[in-house]
């Protein structure tokens, strides 16, 4: 019978993969919760019409690229990304009525069917935030703070902040006609799906991936010449904010964000560093989001931060994250009255915090050693007829060779606890 593999554009994080996993995912948390934000946990799937109203019809995303399931007279979605089903959430819980500004973040798989390439899969996942109720540029500061100091902690190099505003509905709709007026010219040599956002959102077309629009597009008025007086201002309370942070940025004119939903500042990320998927971190203000998935007007704002990609970059720069604990102690018993015990002195470490194993494979002595090298064991502990008898035993440092010998009684656990901690602060 023929082998079943993973469907393309799928990845299985092995054990040897998910060390790396944990210390990222636990850095994340721990760093924004420094910022004040706080995690929440949303469904798989969606209804579709989450996403074709708040990510929007003329998206690449909603048309070309969800995963959708009917389910009688119900359509839904896996979510392609993660503040729609967000919003969704916070509306429906009424966390709103609570402190403002909201701050949340997310680790989550997302899903979009879409061509496979170095950096970019049909599932993969993502690190975001979301903060909602400020419309300051502070605001816009703080969360592009969050997402610079993240990378700068993780010690990613080669990366810049690239910046822009892409307005509001007042100045954009002006903006719209003036992109409409360009394009239509050249409306036979656009793709078809660019054709028909000509119509629907010409937006979108300085978003297509089609080397001929692309090309075409080059030399498009830029919508930051036509800011009205309220978003051009925001712009540059912005730049004046990341200045006095020290925050080094580029004003880049032609960032549009793939997705309907942003206002007033969009920001990325990038780096030359991962070829041509180089963008590690995306995201800008969204203030109509919310009243369009029916709550009251309320501003808000966040990003999305691609963990592939960033594991991918730090890879390529040469960036190690430490692994978790493997194996503190690796206890090597001789003879069933051995393995007993040894049992009883795993459990007791366990339950003091330590990581410990024994054998449960009835393997040699010299089978086990060989295994405790293997998973890193930082200590072993053989464990015989003489052991028994004279209730101690050699506990070995793996990478010194040193051995101390230590009671095997009631008070082993917090005996070698007090060993373990010296030898990590000797280390250190």
């Amino acid at each position: 019978m023929e082998q079943l593999k993973r469907p393309n554009g799928t990845a299985d994080l092995l054990p040897s993969d998910t060390g790396r996993w944990q210390k990222l995912e636990g850095f994340l948390r721990e760093t924004a919760g420094r910022f004040g934000f706080q995690e929440i946990r949303i469904p798989t799937f969606e209804q579709t019409e989450l996403f074709s109203r708040g990510v929007g019809e003329t998206t690449d995303v909603v048309q070309k690229e969800m995963y959708t399931v009917s389910a009688g007279n119900s359509s839904y979605t896996l979510r392609p990304e993660g503040t729609a089903g967000t919003i969704r959430a916070i509306l429906q819980n009424g966390l709103l009525n609570e402190a403002l500004p909201l701050r949340v973040y997310y680790i989550l798989s997302c899903f979009r069917h879409e061509r496979v390439q170095k950096g970019r899969l049909r599932e993969f996942h993502q690190f975001g935030v979301e903060m909602a109720g400020s419309s300051s540029a502070a605001a816009d500061a703080e969360v592009i703070s969050l997402a610079g100091q993240i990378l700068g902690q993780l010690g990613v190099r080669n990366t810049e902040l690239h910046i822009n505003s892409i307005g509001c509905p007042v100045c954009r709709k002006h903006y719209q006609q003036v992109l409409r007026d360009f394009f239509l010219p050249h409306r036979e040599q656009l793709c078809e799906t660019c054709q028909e956002r000509l119509e629907k959102n010409p937006l979108r077309l300085l978003d297509c991936k089609v080397e001929g629009c692309k090309e075409i597009g080059k030399d498009a008025p830029l919508i930051i010449d036509y800011l009205c007086e309220d978003c051009g201002s925001h712009f540059e309370k912005l730049k004046s904010t990341l200045d006095r942070l020290g925050i080094a940025f580029t004003v880049d004119p032609r960032i549009v964000r793939g997705l309907d939903y942003y206002t007033k500042t969009v920001f990325e990320f990038v780096t030359t560093d991962i070829g041509a998927q180089g963008t590690v971190c995306g995201g800008g203000r969204y203030d109509g989001l919310i009243e369009q998935l029916g709550g009251n007007p309320t501003p808000a704002l966040g990003f999305g931060m691609g963990l592939e990609r960033l594991l991918m970059t730090l890879e390529t720069q040469g960036i190690t994250l430490d692994e978790p604990r493997r194996c503190d102690l690796y206890f090597a018993p001789m003879g069933e009255a051995a393995g007993e015990l040894a049992m009883e002195l795993t459990a007791a470490l366990r339950k003091e915090g330590i990581a410990a194993q024994t054998d449960v494979m009835g393997r040699s002595l010299r089978a086990q050693m060989k295994y405790a090298d293997k998973i890193g064991a930082r200590f072993t502990l053989v464990i015989g007829d003489n052991e028994l008898e004279q209730k101690c035993a050699d506990l070995k440092n793996m990478l010194s060779g040193e051995k101390i010998t230590i009671q095997l009684d009631d008070s082993f656990a917090e005996r070698f606890s007090a060993i373990e901690i010296a030898d990590r602060l000797a280390k250190e």
